[in-house]
Order: C-alpha cells, then structure tokens, then sequence
C-alpha cells in the first residue's frame, strides 16, 4: 500500500512524520478488535432479557421475571444468568497474559491475528450451543479473543501513530467499541422478534466483525518497535519509512533502537516492572482501568435492557432505549477523536468526572423517591432517568471510555511496555469481571443506593486526574519518561534514586 499523504503531522519537529493511509487503515483494521469486544458487551444484555433465550438456559430467572409482585430490584438476580455475561471476563484476564508474551516473541499483528480467531470460534459455539456449559465454553472462547485483542490493538496503533494524531488514532479502538455496542443494540432490537431463535443471530453476529479483524489482519503492517525488538533491523527502518511518509527518520530510528536496547537489557520485564522507577507509571495505568469500570458504565452496557425493564419499561421500549444510550455513546466518542490531541487527556477526564457525578446523583435519587419494589415507575420520571443515562454515557465516551485503553498503551517505556499494558489489561478485564458478576445482586440488596455507590467512585477518580495525572499528549512515546515523568511534581520522586538497582537500565540514555 502506498503511502499517500494525508497531513503534516506538525508533532515533534525532532521526529518528521505525515499523517498517511497506511497509518490511517491499519488503525482502523486493527480497531475492529474494538468493535468485537464491543460487541459482546452490548449483545449480552439484550439476550438476558429475550425471553426465548431465559426459557432455554434460565428458566427460573424466566418465571420470576413475569411474577406480577416480583421485586422490580431483583428480577434478573441469578449468578447463572451473571456468569453468562461475567466468564467472558475471567478468559480474557488469563488470555492477557499470554498475548502480552505473544506480543513481545511473535510480533502485534499475529496477536491480532489470534484473537480474531478465538472470536470466530466463540460466535460459533454461543449459536450452535445446546446447553449451560456450551454456552460459557463460547463466552470463554470470546474472552480470548477479548484478552489478544485488547492487549495487541492499542499497543499496535501507539507505536504505528505519528506523536501528534496517537490520541485520536488510538481513540479508534474506543469508537469501534461504541459501534459494537450499538450495533448489538440494534440487532438484538431486532432479533428480539425472532422467535424461537432470535438469541442465536444475536450471539452469531460477532463472527461477522471477527471474520474482517481475521482477513484485514493480513495487510496491516507490523510495527516498527516490534520488528526491531525482534532483531528485524532493516525491515523495521523499512517500515517505518512507509508509516511516516518520509525517508527522513533517522532520528526517530535511533529513539527506537535505542530503546530496544534498553529493553534487552531488562531481560526480566516483569521484574523490571516491580522497581521504583516504573512504579508511577504502572500504578497510573492499572488504577485508570479500576476507574474506568467503576463510574458504573457497565452497568449501563451490560445491562441496559434489564435496567429499563425495572424501572418499567416495556420488553421492546427497554430495548429501544439501550439503542438510544448506544447511540449517544458512538457520537460521544467522536468528540475524543477530535478533541483529545488539542484539548489534552487531563481535562477531558476532570470535565466528565463532573458531568458523570452529576447525572449518577440525580438518578440515584429519582429511582429512590420513584420506583419501589413493586410499582412502575411513572413514565415521564423513567424517561428522564434515559435522558440522564445519555448525559452519563456521553461523558463517559469523551473520556474515562477511551483515555482509559490510550494513556496505559502511551505511558510504559519499551523495556516494560508489554508487561505493563498486560497490567493494564488484566485489571480492567478484572474489575469488569466484578462489576458484571456483582451488579444484579447488588441492584437487588442496595436497590438504587447502587448508583451512589458509583458516584463515590467518580469523586475518588476525579481528584486522581487532577493532581496526579501527568498530560502525555503530543510526547513521543519513548520519551514519557524523561519529559513527563521526572518533571511531574509528584512522580519525580520516584526517579531520585534511578541508581539503587536501575543502574544498567538508566544509566545508559547519558552515555550516548
């Protein structure tokens, strides 16, 4: 594929690069593991509540969701019906760890590759499956793909993107991961009317996205940073020519095997991870994903659906609000896109850490005034709680939702990059595991008291960002260290004594 020219970078003027197709498909292929993953986020909550699908694996849950004076807090209350949705995520923490070792010895692309393999897999056990245990095999199956995908995408476009348009090309995989969702929304709408089998398209649709990650797998490039890791020297310059649009990439060259070579000698990078000089940015990137599950989003994703029907909505208006939420969510996301490279990733986290607090407060307390264990909620209140879920969801998708995944994937030096993304992901496939296993019974026992629950999350979350957080936009990602962390008022202590252990590692950026 030829480089054509699509804009100056204007980035660092030390490293020249052109914003050029090359760059711009391989984002947007390798995206498409965002697009799964999203996917099966949204697809899960519309067939829970699919009542062909609860007569065939959850009966119980079936009779207790048409008992007229059932607990509208504890409908769907079942750990069954909560390990359908949450054993996608205990797959992925296992399969993070050996994609993060794939990612190093074999390279981001036949990562890649494997997870959309695993997708296709999983669609095809979740239609085709008979019982119980075939189900959670295909959700285990997903969870792979899950785990491959999300610790290969965004390491992949970091290190493909020129420093200026990394924010925005990187917020790709979030924007593919609304799609996903409303995507699921909208065929699970449909599906919905399928009877008996209307389960089985929805659950089939993820090959569909697994199928294109698989084929356009196979044009994308492999990055610079991994060919030369790998001791592919002139193919990596090679590479990187055709990425950057100019053959004037010497110095950037030098950034990265300079930085390989760092990292071979941190033979050890789990080890290497545990010294105090890579603390910062480990606990920065691990907690942003405990932040990132806990301002309650998947509550919304998950669960949508389920949360309409209990403040009493209609099957199909249940349904058709979780569209509504999917699609502010995809237009959101296109506000990072174009915003989170100018305005800087800190203030867009302070400013939705503001708008969420507010929105989570104010449905706690008309659920709690409102819906009762046994009523309907008045519709002109439940259709306010929708609108406040939009205002939620919308800036969740500018921020906690994409800088979560983009400012992990920046943030690590090459000798501890992988391990500390695998970090990064684990704990957020962790914390979602959690919260998808744990929110149906908590909605039952703490019944609206379960959003303030989360709104205690995003006060903790927003005094992070503001004083601890570095801004890491426009810096390339080999110089985090030197240019962001040793100048932060806080994580510069961290490096005061590089000496004590680090001595091979650090001392040699002032040798050359």
């Amino acid at each position: 594929m030829a480089p054509i020219v699509i804009a100056k970078s204007g980035g660092d003027p030390d490293f020249p690069a052109e914003l050029t197709t090359q760059v711009i498909v391989c984002s947007v292929i390798a995206a498409f593991g965002g697009l799964m993953f999203g996917y099966d986020i949204g697809i899960s909550g519309g067939v829970t509540s699919m009542d062909d699908f609860l007569i065939r694996f959850f009966p119980a849950v079936y009779v207790k969701k048409h008992q007229v004076e059932e607990n509208n807090y504890c409908k769907y209350n079942n750990q069954y019906l909560q390990l359908f949705t949450s054993s996608l995520y205990l797959a992925a923490i296992v399969a993070s760890f050996f994609a993060s070792m794939a990612c190093k010895k074999f390279g981001r692309k036949p990562t890649i590759q494997a997870a959309s393999i695993f997708f296709v897999a999983g669609a095809i056990l979740n239609t085709a499956a008979k019982d119980i245990g075939m189900l959670i095999a295909g959700r285990l199956c997903l969870g792979a793909g899950v785990g491959f995908g999300n610790q290969a995408v965004p390491l992949f476009i970091s290190e493909i993107a020129p420093a200026k348009y990394r924010g925005g090309l990187n917020v790709c995989f979030q924007f593919l991961i609304t799609v996903g969702i409303l995507c699921a929304n909208l065929i699970n709408y449909g599906t919905s009317r399928l009877h008996p089998n209307g389960w089985r398209v929805s659950l089939g649709g993820a090959a569909v996205p697994a199928l294109f990650l698989l084929i356009g797998s196979i044009i994308i490039v492999e990055t610079p940073t991994s060919l030369i890791e790998r001791g592919k020297k002139d193919k990596g310059l090679e590479t990187l020519k055709k990425i950057r649009g100019v053959d004037n990439v010497d110095k950037e060259f030098e950034e990265l095997l300079h930085a390989t070579e760092l990292a071979k000698q941190a033979k050890h990078s789990y080890r290497n991870l545990m010294k105090r000089s890579s603390r910062p940015q480990l606990i920065c990137g691990t907690i942003l994903q405990v932040f990132q599950q806990f301002t309650g989003i998947n509550v919304i994703m998950f669960y949508a659906p389920v949360l309409f029907q209990t403040m009493g909505f209609g099957g199909d208006a249940s349904l058709l609000s979780a569209v509504v939420t999917g699609l502010v969510n995809v237009l959101s996301t296109l506000v990072a896109i174009f915003t989170v490279d100018k305005i800087g990733r800190k203030k867009l986290l302070v400013q939705a850490a503001i708008q969420m607090l507010i929105a989570q407060t104010i449905v706690g307390a008309v659920l709690k005034v409102h819906l009762r264990s046994t009523n309907a909620m008045p519709s002109n209140y439940a259709i306010f709680v929708v609108i406040l879920i939009c205002l939620f969801v919308s800036g969740f998708a500018w921020s906690w939702g994409p800088l979560g995944w983009l400012i992990p994937s920046e943030i690590f030096p090459l000798e501890t990059r992988n391990a500390g993304f695998f970090f990064a992901v684990s704990m957020n496939m962790v914390c979602t595991f959690v919260v998808a296993q744990a929110f149906l019974s908590m909605l039952c026992s703490m019944r609206s008291g379960i959003f303030f629950f989360f709104v205690g999350w995003i006060i903790i979350m927003g005094t992070f960002a503001i004083f601890l957080l570095p801004e890491t936009k426009g810096i390339p990602i080999d110089e985090m260290n030197e240019r962001v962390w040793k100048k932060h008022w806080f994580w510069k202590r961290y490096f005061d004594h590089e000496g004590e252990g680090d001595v091979e590692i650090q001392a040699k950026p002032e040798e050359n």
